[in-house]
């Protein structure tokens, strides 16, 4: 049975979600600057320091899927407040063992590891709630909110604080990072409510996740939708792994001066953010996610043709703005489209997807930037073949206007006073 709740309560709840949601992520943007620079003081070795970023990435590649269908099997707000509570007691660990000096490498990579493996189980979660505690006509407004609390987590606050505490004392930036992960789970006690997906099921979880992929595969629209998010993020990850080249080397930046160009990515990522739902009333999300994808391509390869600092970054800015805008239109597709009994397991074969085309668009990258010469001649690169991807999108999506309130919401999890 779903219960009907007034846009005030649904509001309280989303604030509870909000509130958890930006104090996790600001404990992960302290963290994750904070494990780089605490094993470069254990080792100079660059293969184990490159090997450090690998393992970072590695959980959502391995267990992103795993950790889909868990959240389509259990309650998601018990799931995020145990995933958060794992975190601050990792980190914790890591704060103990730095105070009493016992850190080696090898403890870094573990702990890095289970940090990565909470995450996926309470960003999966989060990402799935906001049908459960909003009414359709108002999940732009959640998605964007949730993806401001990402930005100003982790690219205005987290990274700079955290680089800000090491350098006070290396031990402050993982205590604030524990009690970050601790408060981010308390908050959500605050959320009344409970979200376990309708559909009670005895099965084997690895008869769950087969279920969820072939109701993805089946539907013709999602599959499109995640091929034009693969594709975005292939192709714009062969560029965005050159930023600091192209920062450095074609606009002649100083280490200083690109904090403040990376600055104007985050601002342009929380200025998306904001105007997404107001664009998505005026226009539809299909002309937002087709327009957004097309200012991705304008913006890198404007970029890549213009190469002055002042114009570069606000390009980057928009790119920035653009990229926000075509994700939360996505987000919300998926849960108007979505049954949200399988709302998880659809999740986490979309961030497998999304999340390991980054590795290998990365890679691509640099031997672009080696073969043609420069990082700003792969920004072009990029932007020449984003367009072929607004193309692709506006095809793909002909007839489908991405507006139909009408699909799967919340129905699926009870949430229940």
């Amino acid at each position: 049975m779903r219960w009907f709740v007034s846009h005030r309560q649904t509001d309280g709840r989303l604030r509870w979600l909000l509130a958890s949601s930006g104090t996790s992520n600001l404990a992960d943007g302290i963290a994750k600057v904070a494990f780089p620079l605490l094993a470069t003081k254990l080792t100079h070795d660059p293969v184990e320091i490159a090997a450090l970023s690998a393992v970072q990435f590695l959980p959502w590649l391995l267990f992103a899927i795993p950790a889909g269908t868990l959240v389509d099997r259990i309650d998601r707000k018990k799931a995020m407040i145990a995933a958060n509570a794992m975190r601050a007691l990792v980190v914790a660990v890591v704060t103990a063992l730095l105070t009493f000096g016992t850190m080696e490498i090898w403890t870094i990579y573990v702990a890095s590891l289970l940090v990565g493996i909470a995450e996926t189980v309470a960003e999966s979660a989060a990402n799935v709630l906001p049908p459960a505690l909003v009414e359709a006509d108002r999940l732009e407004n959640a998605n964007s909110k949730l993806q401001a609390c990402e930005i100003v987590g982790q690219t205005f606050l987290g990274g700079p604080v955290g680089s800000a505490t090491f350098a006070m004392f290396a031990v402050f930036p993982f205590l604030l990072s524990s009690v970050g992960f601790a408060v981010g789970a308390a908050v959500l006690l605050g959320m009344a409510g409970s979200y376990r997906p309708r559909q009670e099921t005895k099965s084997h979880i690895r008869a769950d996740f087969a279920d969820g992929f072939r109701w993805l595969r089946r539907h013709s629209l999602l599959l499109r939708l995640l091929a034009i998010a693969g594709l975005l993020s292939l192709i714009s990850e062969l560029a965005q792994a050159q930023l600091v080249l192209y920062a450095l080397e074609d606009l002649h930046l100083s280490d200083a001066t690109f904090g403040a160009f990376a600055f104007v990515g985050g601002a342009g990522g929380l200025l998306g953010a904001g105007l997404t739902p107001r664009l998505v009333r005026r226009i539809g999300r299909r002309a937002v996610l087709v327009g957004g994808v097309l200012f991705c391509a304008l913006g890198f390869g404007g970029m890549g043709l213009i190469r002055q600092p002042v114009v570069s970054a606000v390009l980057f800015g928009v790119f920035a703005a653009a990229v926000v805008a075509v994700n939360v239109v996505l987000a919300t597709a998926r849960h108007t489209l979505v049954p949200g009994e399988l709302l998880g397991r659809v999740l986490g074969v979309w961030r497998t997807v999304v999340w390991g085309a980054i590795p290998l668009g990365a890679l691509l990258g640099g031997l672009l930037t080696k073969l043609l010469g420069s990082a700003g001649d792969t920004f072009a690169a990029s932007g020449l073949l984003l367009l072929f991807v607004t193309g692709y999108a506006l095809f793909a999506l002909r007839g489908h206007p991405l507006d139909d309130k009408t699909a799967s919401t919340g129905d699926g999890v009870r949430s229940q006073q």
